[in-house]
């Protein structure tokens, strides 16, 4: 056995997985073209699309215009989970220890499968073929780490024993954060930074000294200079932990539903993070196992490049639920799940996580969340909603409510240019409910908009119910001309600020001639 060789990692890539999802769940054959958007940006598209010159981060409109055909979907990732599902399972049948890294990524050890059917290449073209029998194409590489593995399977490579290094050299640098389940989440700019750099290729970066590199660049650069110069990572799991950090519920009545499933599965993963943070230590690889009234056992291993939270194990106990109760006939459990198991495989120091004020891993955050999380169980998910900052040009539109615990994803991309949005400061209130208010002029005429874009006359004074205030001054009016191409989202409005007899003042819309207050300036 040559050096390394038992460390060997396979990585089984299915390329623009979540298009591929998104078109079978819609039943579209494999010919159409279609792409994948998240703030109205396309962040995967099928081969058919890319044939037509769409391309991942252009805008919506233009993939739409260079391909008319375009099958458009927004982002999912319990759909991309569910439906990946079927080919893990079939992939861990003939080769046991898969491990996800995302849906359409996962790993495994290579020198049992290797040795199982004979070679290396004999092992990829067996998954290659289980892959296809599942329905999806896929491509397979072979290393000696795990990112460098990755990066082959993106190539249908396999790396020879102790030649990861030469392999990765003239591979562009934007390779080293192409795959965010092995990135943090700054590597976009350490790779933006290494190309101002100069540094244009993974072999320039790994010719760098690791002492320049942990002088001048973060943690994560360390671990991206380690997966250059292809240093051993940690490799997947060959053994499981004590079980003396696992959490257990028992079903009853047993779950056959996902909405049921992903409430028992959110529980369950509060009650894994309390005993971890309670041993100081977070979860880095986590093992879901399901075992139903009829003797049948499910398990899958799920991988992560940082420490777990709790909303992330939740969102992996979901989709991989979800994958399990609604897959295809022939793998679907015969009974619903009696015991539901979370065993953390793969521990790390708590010092990876972000610590609370008073020590423990966010004692005080979880506490509140747990709080939060009874208060949906009494009045359902929507009963709780998190503020995430959009995309848009007026206040009130740049803030998207998301029920707790769903992925946080905004309705529109905060960081478009959005021309003619609202300058700085924003309010310090915005109104959900924009009470109707009236501004009139000196002599108590209306103020309106005209076509020109100005106020029909000078305001002075402005009514909000039973209360008149005098305007010390006043901005505007903006006129707001969007969406004229979709009657539904059409908008055409007018903003102004004024400022009041005391220390307020306000954003006002004006909308149809009747006057609005959008937000407060405090």
């Amino acid at each position: 056995m040559t050096p390394g060789e038992s460390a060997r990692v396979l990585a089984l890539w299915c390329p623009d997985w979540p298009a591929i999802a998104a078109a079978a769940a819609a039943d579209l054959p494999p010919t159409e073209p279609v792409a994948v958007t998240l703030g109205n940006r396309v962040v995967a598209c099928s081969a058919t699309a890319r044939s037509e010159g769409v391309r991942r981060g252009l805008r919506k409109r233009e993939a739409q215009g260079r391909c008319p055909g375009l099958h458009v979907f927004v982002v999912d990732v319990g759909r991309d989970a569910r439906l990946f599902e079927p080919v893990a399972a079939a992939i861990d049948a003939v080769a046991p220890g898969v491990e996800v890294l995302r849906p359409g990524l996962l790993v495994l050890a290579a020198r049992g499968v290797s040795r199982y059917f004979g070679s290396e290449p004999a092992a990829a073209e067996r998954l290659i073929d289980e892959a296809s029998a599942a329905g999806v194409e896929c491509q397979v590489g072979i290393a000696d780490e795990l990112s460098t593995a990755v990066i082959a399977a993106r190539r249908a490579a396999l790396v020879p024993p102790g030649a990861g290094a030469e392999f990765l050299a003239p591979i562009p640098v934007a390779e080293l954060a192409a795959e965010p389940s092995l990135a943090a989440k700054g590597r976009a700019d350490l790779v933006d930074l290494l190309h101002r750099l100069g540094l244009r290729t993974i072999g320039d970066f790994a010719a760098l000294t690791p002492v320049a590199v942990a002088s001048r660049f973060g943690s994560d650069a360390v671990s991206a200079h380690r997966s250059a110069r292809g240093e051993p990572e940690r490799p997947p799991s060959a053994r499981r932990l004590p079980p003396d950090l696992d959490v257990e519920q028992r079903c009853d009545p047993p779950i056959e539903r996902v909405d049921a499933a992903a409430f028992a599965g959110r529980a369950l993963a509060e009650r894994l993070h309390a005993k971890l943070s309670a041993a100081s230590v977070a979860c880095t690889r986590l093992l879901v196992h399901a075992s139903t009234g009829n003797g049948e056992h499910l398990s899958r291993t799920w991988r992560c490049a940082e420490p777990l939270t709790p909303e992330g194990t939740a969102d992996r106990v979901r989709w991989q639920l979800d994958g399990w109760l609604t897959g295809r006939s022939e793998s679907r459990p015969t009974a619903g799940i009696e015991v539901l198991r979370l065993e953390p495989v793969e521990v790390v120091a708590a010092g990876a996580l972000q610590l609370g004020l008073w020590g423990g891993v966010g004692a005080e955050d979880e506490r509140a969340r747990r709080a939060l999380v009874r208060v949906q169980g009494l009045l359902g998910g929507d009963a709780v909603q998190v503020a995430v900052l959009s995309g848009g040009r007026g206040p009130f539109e740049r803030v998207t409510l998301l029920p707790l615990g769903d992925e946080l994803r905004p309705a529109a991309d905060p960081s478009a240019p959005w021309p003619g949005r609202l300058p700085e400061p924003s309010p310090s209130a915005v109104l959900s409910g924009r009470p109707r208010v009236a501004l009139e002029g000196a002599d108590g005429a209306a103020v309106l908009v005209t076509e020109r874009g100005a106020f029909s006359v000078a305001p002075v004074r402005l009514r909000w119910g039973r209360r008149e205030w005098e305007l010390q001054g006043w901005a505007g009016p903006w006129p707001v001309d969007e969406r004229w191409w979709d009657p539904a989202a059409a908008q055409r409005a007018a903003r102004a600020q004024v400022l009041l007899d005391e220390p307020r003042a306000l954003l006002l819309i004006c909308a149809e001639g009747v006057w609005t207050v959008e937000g407060v300036y405090e």
